[in-house]
């Protein structure tokens, strides 16, 4: 009778402590450009994009992900993306809400 009990409990607490364990977003990867979040995919006119969220990251913006759809991920890594500003990257990482934290960040054609 007590083996049954401490595997009933066992089975218990197992379920229990995999019910608690919270739910890890999917790591993935998104492509897209750098931009910065004062002008998101509209850069000033008459400047490259690259110039242009360089300059506005400078006064205080953070750098973005901009996706083809135009949809808009912030990104938890703000060193980074200073080299690929205006460019079209890779991001590798886990969504949550609209942020992703970023594992890599590389070059896309």
């Amino acid at each position: 009778m007590k083996r049954y009990t401490w595997a009933v409990l066992g089975l218990i607490l197992a379920a229990g402590l995999t019910l608690a364990a919270p739910a890890m977003p999917p790591a993935g990867t998104f492509v897209g450009s750098i931009g910065d979040s004062m002008c998101g995919a509209k850069h000033m006119p008459g400047e490259n994009a690259k110039d242009c969220t360089l300059g506005c990251v400078k006064e205080g913006s953070k750098y973005i992900l901009i996706d083809p759809s135009g949809k808009i991920y912030q990104l938890s890594d703000q060193k980074t993306p200073e080299k690929f500003a205006g460019a079209n990257v890779k991001v590798t990482g886990t969504l949550k809400g609209d942020t992703i934290t970023v594992t890599s960040i590389v070059a896309a054609p």
